[in-house]
């Protein structure tokens, strides 16, 4: 499929868990070219798994000495590659960045992993909460009682997968000006520190206190918070401007006393509790009609279930349904370039001859491949 602003960009992906997947997906969804590198035993995708769609799949045994020897003359035809196994494994393969940017000079080679390519704790294994909880990201999400994890955005997704995206991006940008490649670690830690950029620079100002539920972001101040409704269902309130909290207080009705001092945390618990009995009085549908649409800052709470055919996701098709899966769109837009799933997401080894013979491989070689027991 010709589409998407990366069009004609090859990129071969070594699959792994997630931030590898959801980058590709990325990727993929803009146009580039993907051929995933399955290994022996990999499991199926199925229409399900959402972050494999659009790549294509070749199954190799990389214990095999044609194996990697094939992923390596892929690498020569690629313009980046990325892998999300531990600090050394794709060294032991064979395949690591001294190898890879030797055939290939101009490539961008990508790794993503929790802790990063060096320090004390880079082969310890973790997940995306251990990661977050060392940048302060975890000790500022939750309730006053307890951190709470914010799924699995701040880590695996914001903090890596996005970050490694940009930085192949940039080093795509980089070597098609000078013809020159590199290597791009994206860690975990790394990119969960940089989200939390502007919380940092406001704790330094002094406007950031470092407890939960006490800064005017974090569900501390009760005009930025999420509040139940009377039929049990929720909505969000940010009228975090002047004139929209007077907004606020208009449309609601909400006694405030001391309306010009609304930042002053001394009243938030106060002020949180009156909030939320005020919110109680109605169900969700009663302050939709009220407050959707306004200058108040104002959203319902939807569940995974009802956010598809909210009217205006509906009217935007931020989600699609492929394959009877409903699945977001493809994302940021392009007026010139648009972005599309180029394919539903592959079983492990769909692709072998098609997508080897896409990048010059001949039907000797392949079948060479085959013989030898290197693609499965």
């Amino acid at each position: 499929m010709d589409q998407g602003p990366l069009s004609g960009f090859r990129i071969v992906e070594f699959a792994g868990l997630g931030p590898v997947p959801f980058c590709g997906m990325i990727l993929s969804d803009l146009g580039a070219d993907i051929i995933r590198i399955d290994r022996p035993g990999a499991k199926d995708s199925g229409p399900t798994y959402v972050t494999a769609r659009g790549r294509r799949s070749i199954r190799l045994d990389l214990k095999r000495p044609e194996a990697i020897e094939a992923c390596l003359t892929l690498i020569e035809r690629a313009d980046a590659l990325y892998e999300g196994f531990r600090p050394g494994v794709m060294e032991r393969f064979g395949l690591g960045p001294d190898v890879a940017l030797q055939r290939n000079p101009r490539l961008v080679y990508g790794r993503v992993t929790g802790w990063g390519q060096t320090g004390p704790l880079a082969q310890a294994a973790a997940h995306d909460i251990n990661y977050i909880a060392v940048t302060g990201a975890l000790h500022a999400i939750g309730t006053a009682e307890r951190p709470i994890p914010p799924l699995h955005l701040v880590g695996d997704t914001g903090g890596s997968a996005l970050y490694l995206a940009i930085g192949l991006l940039a080093g795509m940008l980089h070597a098609r000006a000078t013809g020159t490649g590199q290597v791009v670690d994206a860690a975990m830690v790394d990119g969960a520190a940089s989200l939390m950029a502007m919380v940092y620079g406001m704790k330094a100002a002094g406007v950031w206190k470092d407890e939960r539920e006490s800064n005017f972001a974090d569900g501390g101040a009760h005009f930025y918070r999420a509040y139940r409704c009377a039929d049990g269902e929720w909505i969000s309130i940010a009228s975090f401007e002047p004139q929209f909290y007077l907004l606020l207080i208009e449309k609601t009705g909400f006694h405030d006393p001391d309306i010009p001092n609304r930042m002053n945390r001394n009243v938030w618990p106060e002020l949180r509790e009156k909030m939320a009995e005020l919110i109680a009085t109605k169900s969700r549908a009663e302050w939709c009609a009220l407050l959707e649409g306004t200058d108040v800052c104002f959203a319902p709470v939807l569940s995974l279930e009802e956010a598809p055919a909210y009217p205006h996701n509906v009217a935007r098709q931020i989600f699609v349904e492929r394959d009877g899966v409903v699945q977001p769109a493809p994302a940021p837009r392009f007026s010139a370039t648009p972005g599309a799933i180029q394919r539903s997401p592959p079983d492990a080894g769909a692709h072998n001859r098609e997508a080897l013979s896409d990048w010059g491989f001949s039907d000797g070689e392949i079948d060479g491949l085959v013989e030898r027991g290197a693609l499965l």
